[in-house]
């Protein structure tokens, strides 16, 4: 096969990729409809489960790279977060300018309440479909990613999917 046709194997990530793609866009507005009521959005709930997921205050870039996102965006969400008093900004001894982000307590009540809002979201989404196949489809993207970080995926985003 030459290099400009898609093996079997490649065709199937492809049309993978388009799906997670447009699911992706789905969950998003489904996250933002869902946590609307308490003054979320579907980002502002990421970057607010990432902080509460860490083992210890982190800073941005540090978030942003957990969750495989653009520092920048991460950065202008914190400071909303941080305007809204569900953050706050302390001083890491470790890097003068890169300040460690911590949930306050809204912050945390706020996070706890969306998740009380996603539970049964969630297990009504997931109803009569197979747990084995999602747990399929998780290791399948986890793989992915992994190759992705590894591979430097920067370098390889442009040459991905077809234009």
């Amino acid at each position: 096969m030459d290099k400009d046709t898609l093996t079997p194997s490649g065709k199937a990530l492809t049309d993978l990729a388009l799906e997670l793609f447009r699911l992706n866009n789905r969950l998003l507005v489904a996250g933002d409809r869902l946590v609307a009521g308490i003054g979320l959005t579907s980002a502002r709930w990421k970057v607010l489960g990432t902080i509460s997921a860490s083992e210890r205050p982190q800073p941005v870039a540090w978030l942003a790279r957990d969750m495989g996102a653009n520092r920048q965006n991460v950065q202008r969400i914190v400071n909303d977060l941080a305007h809204e008093g569900l953050v706050a900004l302390q001083p890491n001894p470790h890097h003068r300018r890169a300040p460690l982000v911590v949930l306050t307590d809204a912050g945390a009540r706020t996070f706890e309440q969306a998740m009380r809002l996603q539970t049964p979201w969630a297990n009504d989404l997931a109803d009569g479909l197979s747990v084995a196949d999602m747990e399929t489809t998780l290791r399948v993207m986890a793989a992915l990613a992994r190759k992705l970080e590894s591979d430097g995926e920067s370098a390889q985003a442009s040459t991905f999917l077809p234009v």
